[in-house]
Order: structure tokens, then C-alpha cells, then sequence
């Protein structure tokens, strides 16, 4: 067993942990306050080539594997999860299916441009009742006269306003039940299409999370994504894969705020002595070094073995799962080690607690992971 990465691995590494602190770190706070998308941001990490990074080179992508991806996520979101999110669901929720489930017309029309960074790639899943219960999907499809007809709502959608064409899956047989559940290229620029953004959210205030209404969205059959009535499978390995993303964003935002406490824990004085002099923040930051590393290991883990064509449901949901959790209780002890000042913006950790609790809902809840691990071991 080999723990170290490749030489490909480690200079995506440094290239990205580069730009992150120099071009991103910097605005992370003032974008966090006004909630302005750092769309110069996607246009810079283009021109590097990574925007497809684990894509094929013949339609734009870098021809990267699974671990450079979940490095590159991890990166990002060590600095800023807002930009971490919207790379991940870029490339696992955006680009994935194109790649995955696309004809070659589709490929190189769509996935090409998607890797060029022409545009953000984008998913239409969740509805208002069809979250967790995904096969709740209300949103139709109806073939007429040679084209399909979509109408209804997603909600909650990463990306799309700044997406020129995104997935979506809509019914497209009822009496099928999640058989007869499709995916769809659309353009967001197809009449009847419209995209909102109304969310007010706790935290990833620079991220974009959109709705989505459909009203009589018409398109070409070609448009179709893969079988008809495969929607639902499709969707379920789009999910494992973007999975290995959150996770990889957990492992970052909880190296973020664990590095940012130990940097606090060596300079705050209390009673004539470093806060780090002390037994219980010792243990504190001994106890978050422990965890990320064992997320780390568990996240790459997930990857290497989609990189292998293995299956890697049960260690996807795994990585994701634990890797959340573990988020959230690192940035909650990093405001507890930084005191009052860890309740305020410019110490930054409060903002990566607030960013870390989407990782327990996103790309199935805590409670689904536990489902889907379940299953795999034959409960």
C-alpha cells in the first residue's frame, strides 16, 4: 500500500494550495459579507486547466483521477468553502453525468465547453417534496411532436446562474415509480426557463443556490441524458461520486480551522502562558489533527478506488459521512479555543462553522448515508 501521492498529485497540490492562499484567501471574508460570487475566480482556475480537470483531454478536461479532484476541492476550501462548493458541484454534479452518461454529440457539445470554464456546470435534483426521498421527483417530462416538454420545480441547485446548460431528471412515466424517472440536458436560456435566487442561508453566502421553474420548457429528444427511465440510477452514481467532493471539502474546511486554532493557541496569552501550554487545548488540537487525518485517509481512500473502476458506494458514504461530522465538531472547538474572539468575523472560524453544517445536508443528509452504509453491509 502506497500513502504517498503522485508526483502529478503533489504539484496539483501545491499549485492549488498556491493560488488558494494568494487568490482567494485574501477576499474571503468580504464575500462572505456581501455574498458576491467570485466568478474572476472560475475565470483564473480556467486559464490553469482545472476546470475539467478529471475529464478526458479530448473534450477539454485535464485527464486527472480522483484524488487530484478531491485534493483541489480540499484546497479551496481550506481558504473559502463557498468557492470549494461550487468547483466541487462543478465538475462531480455538473460535469459528471455529460461524462458518464452523454452521447459523443453530447460530450462535445456540452462537457467541452463545461471543462473550458465557458460555464459552471450545474445539477437539478431536489424539489420542494423530493429531498431525501429523491424518488418523490414531481417534475414532468411529456413527449410531443419530436421534442420534450418539462415542467415543475427544483430548489436548493448549485450553480445554475451561471450555468448555459444544466441536468435535471423529471418523470417522464408515473406508473413506473422511480423507473420512470429521466435526466435531461437543459438550456437556461430556453423559454419558460427561469431562474431565481432567493435564499437568505446560514453560511457558503459566496456559493449561488438557485431555484428552478420550469414552465412548459421545451427541447429537443436529443437532449435526453442516457436511457429513458435510467434517470433515477444515474443519479444515484452521480451522487457517490459527488460525495468523494464533500467530503474532500470537509477534510479542507476542517484543516482550515483547525490550522487557524493552532496559529491562536501559540499566540493568546492567559495566565502567563500560551493557550497551547495548556492540557485541555492540547488535547483539543491533538484530537482535530487526529480526525482530519483519519477523514483525509478515508476521503482518498473513496477515490483511489473510483480512480481503480472498484466500487466505492459504501466508502463514499463512509468518507462523506464521517468527514462532515468530523467537520462540524473541529470548527465548534475552534470557536471554543478561540473564546469571545472566535465569535467574530475577522477570526474567520465562525464562518467555517457556519459553512460546515451544509456538509451534513448536501448530497444526502447524515441520516441517508447511514441508510446507504447500511445497505451495503447487509442490514
Amino acid at each position: 500500500m502506497h500513502f504517498e501521492l503522485t508526483a502529478e498529485q503533489s504539484m496539483i497540490r501545491d499549485l492549488i494550495r498556491d493560488f488558494a492562499l494568494s487568490e482567494i484567501a485574501p477576499g474571503a471574508i468580504e464575500r462572505d459579507r456581501t455574498g458576491a460570487f467570485p466568478a474572476e475566480i472560475f475565470g483564473k482556475l480556467a486559464k490553469l486547466g482545472l476546470m475539467g480537470l478529471p475529464f478526458p483531454e479530448q473534450y477539454g478536461g485535464g485527464g486527472a483521477d480522483a484524488i487530484s479532484f478531491a485534493i483541489v476541492v480540499e484546497e479551496l476550501s481550506r481558504v473559502c468553502a463557498s468557492t470549494g462548493i461550487t468547483y466541487s458541484a462543478h465538475i462531480s454534479l455538473g460535469g459528471a453525468p455529460l461524462e458518464r452518461f452523454g452521447t459523443e454529440e453530447q460530450k462535445v457539445n456540452f462537457l467541452t465547453p463545461l471543462c473550458l470554464g465557458e460555464y459552471l456546470g450545474a445539477f437539478g435534483l431536489t424539489e420542494p417534496d423530493a429531498g431525501s426521498d429523491a424518488g418523490g421527483t414531481r417534475t414532468a417530462a411529456v413527449f410531443d411532436r419530436d421534442q420534450w416538454v418539462i415542467s415543475g420545480t427544483k430548489c436548493f441547485i448549485t450553480n445554475a446562474s451561471y450555468a448555459d446548460n444544466l441536468v435535471l431528471t423529471a418523470v417522464t412515466d408515473r406508473s413506473k415509480g422511480t423507473n420512470g424517472i429521466s435526466a435531461f440536458i437543459v438550456p437556461t436560456d430556453a423559454p419558460g426557463f427561469t431562474v431565481l435566487s432567493p435564499y437568505e442561508k446560514m453560511g457558503l453566502h459566496a456559493s449561488n443556490t438557485t431555484e428552478l421553474v420550469l414552465d412548459r420548457v421545451a427541447i429537443p429528444k436529443e437532449y435526453l441524458l442516457g436511457i429513458e427511465g435510467n434517470g433515477y440510477k444515474q443519479f444515484l452514481a452521480v451522487l457517490d461520486g459527488g460525495r468523494i467532493g464533500i467530503g474532500a471539502m470537509a477534510v479542507g474546511l476542517a484543516q482550515g480551522a483547525y490550522e487557524k486554532s493552532l496559529q491562536y493557541a501559540k499566540q493568546r496569552k492567559q495566565f502567563g502562558s500560551s493557550l497551547s501550554a495548556f492540557q485541555a487545548i492540547r488535547f483539543k488540537l491533538a484530537d482535530m489533527a487526529m480526525n482530519i487525518e483519519v477523514a483525509r485517509n478515508m476521503v482518498y481512500k473513496a477515490a483511489w478506488l473510483k480512480d481503480q473502476g472498484k466500487a466505492f458506494k459504501k466508502e463514499a458514504a463512509m468518507a462523506k459521512l464521517f468527514a462532515s461530522e468530523m467537520c462540524m465538531r473541529v470548527c465548534d472547538q475552534a470557536v471554543q479555543i478561540h473564546g469571545g474572539y472566535g465569535y467574530m468575523r475577522e477570526y474567520e472560524v465562525e464562518r467555517f462553522m457556519r459553512d460546515a453544517k451544509l456538509l451534513e445536508i448536501g448530497e444526502g443528509t447524515s441520516e441517508i448515508q447511514r441508510m446507504v452504509i447500511a445497505g451495503q453491509i447487509g442490514c
